[in-house]
């Protein structure tokens, strides 16, 4: 599909009260207000197609910019892609699946650490958000390798920015939730920073706590593997 047959597709798309909904969890205009469920069509439709994402990405267009995550090659983005692109989000939504979209990327290890340190709240976000995904998805790593992501969850999480903490304690979840082993440093993590304070503004969003969430999830887990 052509940019500008998307285009006209998603402004079809959007509504008035998804426009309402997404702009009071923090997305800015220009936006259509695009069901996530029509978002997937639109992806069903064009499959993979990172020149389009390009182009859709540049538009600012929020339910562009997230059809984009849906259909890019994350084998063929670049780091300075990435680091052009990261600093155009900051709206938690928007974030989290671009994370989710690139984290199996040849280089998504090496951007997760480099953002991770930054002081910058939405930077931040995304390293924790990537490092919540690489958690599930890449079975490859070893307990090892979450043990300073751990240690500095411990420390510094109830210091940093709204949104990167919340992405901390998804990544505290996530990491948790990939064996006994890590399920057992991460609850003892999550008891010892207690609750952590998010503020979601007028949405009816919640902090999930850590412990509960990661046992629910560990215990399903072993469901599954029982059948």
């Amino acid at each position: 599909m052509l940019l500008e047959e998307v285009m006209q597709q998603l402004e079809e798309y959007g509504t008035e009260q998804n426009r309402k909904t997404y702009k009071n969890h923090g997305a800015k205009e220009p936006l259509f207000g695009v069901s996530f469920a029509n978002l997937k069509l639109l992806k069903k439709k064009i499959k993979k197609d990172h020149d389009l994402a390009v182009e859709l990405w540049e538009t600012k267009n929020m339910d562009a910019m997230t059809l984009a995550t849906y259909i890019l090659d994350p084998k063929n983005i670049t780091a300075e892609q990435l680091n052009s692109w990261v600093q155009d989000v900051d709206y938690y939504c928007l974030m989290d699946v671009f994370m989710t979209s690139i984290c199996t990327s040849p280089i998504a290890i090496e951007r997760m650490k480099e953002w991770t340190k930054s002081n910058d709240e939405w930077i931040g976000r995304a390293g924790w958000s990537l490092l919540a995904n690489i958690s599930i998805k890449n079975k490859a790593l070893h307990d090892d390798f979450f043990s300073p992501y751990l240690e500095e969850i411990k420390e510094n999480i109830h210091n940093e920015k709204n949104r990167k903490k919340e992405a901390m304690n998804s990544a505290l979840i996530a990491i948790g939730i990939r064996n006994e082993d890590l399920e057992r440093q991460a609850i003892e993590i999550a008891r010892e920073i207690g609750k952590v304070e998010v503020d979601h503004g007028t949405t009816s969003c919640k902090t999930p706590d850590a412990e509960s969430y990661i046992k629910k999830a560990r215990e399903r887990a072993e469901k599954k593997k029982m059948k």
